[in-house]
């Protein structure tokens, strides 16, 4: 494991990044590791750090990077856009691909999946996708974090037309604070835009694997995924999504694991997807 920083001009600023170099000689590919929103960040360390040691393991090079205003990444959580984020994932690839000549995979969990898809939009080669616990789009993500200020005003007695005051301020480009974390509203906006829907084309036939979560074991794949996997079927990725058993850990109380989680993102990277399939236990 190698920890350093990336330099990111023009703002001068740094990105933490923390490289897993493939165990057992050459890269049978590489993962860009793309972390959750706010406080997820915090609550996933643990999940992601293993997660990517198991991948590592099993022989990919996996590269670790916290965006801009997150975890030790220089700026603060509230100078950050959509766009920075872009422009940070697309120089973890930069980065990557400067390292050795192997398959790319982007791998998101919960908001980074929406900039995963983003950034599998925005490149010229064909991409592979892990996805785990992606929200239907940003728009819910967006609500959900807005909703945690809603509930501090309930507690408070104090909660009329709050939510209308938060959506009027970041749509006149003011900053808000939500939990401790200052949002500002071009980050606020670009990620109220963000879908899960694929790129209009793809060439070579990539791969998608999507995993959810369940606390109660045999749970299938949400409706909203399996219309989501359809849609990037029909363009060409082969797919293949499973439902584990394992807790919601990033948003547990305690620091929690999933160890089926980690089992099925490693054996779904490490083999080959069968051609247009959803499954699920």
């Amino acid at each position: 494991m190698q920890a350093f920083y990336i330099d990111r001009p023009p703002d001068g600023g740094q990105r933490f990044c923390i490289y897993h170099p493939a165990q057992g000689g050459r890269a049978r590919g590489q993962i860009l590791h793309l972390h959750p929103f706010a406080e997820e960040l915090n609550k996933t360390r643990r999940m992601s750090a293993l997660q990517a040691r198991a991948f590592a393991a099993a022989g990919f090079d996996v590269l670790q990077i916290d965006l801009l205003g997150c975890g030790d990444s220089s700026g603060d959580f509230g100078d950050a856009s959509w766009q920075a984020w872009i422009d940070d994932g697309l120089a973890g690839i930069e980065w990557l691909r400067r390292q050795a000549d192997a398959p790319l995979c982007l791998w998101g969990l919960r908001a980074g999946s929406l900039l995963a898809v983003e950034l599998a939009r925005r490149l010229s080669e064909p991409v592979d996708l892990l996805l785990v616990q992606a929200p239907a789009s940003g728009k819910v993500l967006l609500q959900q974090f807005l909703r945690l200020k809603l509930a501090a005003g309930l507690m408070d007695g104090d909660n009329k037309g709050l939510m209308a005051a938060l959506r009027q301020s970041l749509a006149a480009g003011d900053t808000v604070e939500i939990a401790g974390y200052r949002l500002s509203a071009a980050l606020a906006q670009g990620l109220e835009a963000a879908t899960m829907l694929p790129p209009a084309s793809c060439e070579g036939a990539p791969r998608l694997a999507w995993l959810e979560l369940s606390s109660q074991p045999g749970a299938e794949l949400t409706p909203v995924a399996t219309q989501t996997l359809a849609r990037w079927q029909q363009t060409g990725y082969r797919v293949d999504a499973r439902c584990v058993l394992g807790p919601a850990f990033w948003q547990t109380s305690e620091i929690e694991i999933a160890p089926q989680l980690i089992e099925a993102g490693t054996a779904m990277l490490g083999q080959a997807l069968p051609q247009a399939t959803v499954t699920s236990p």
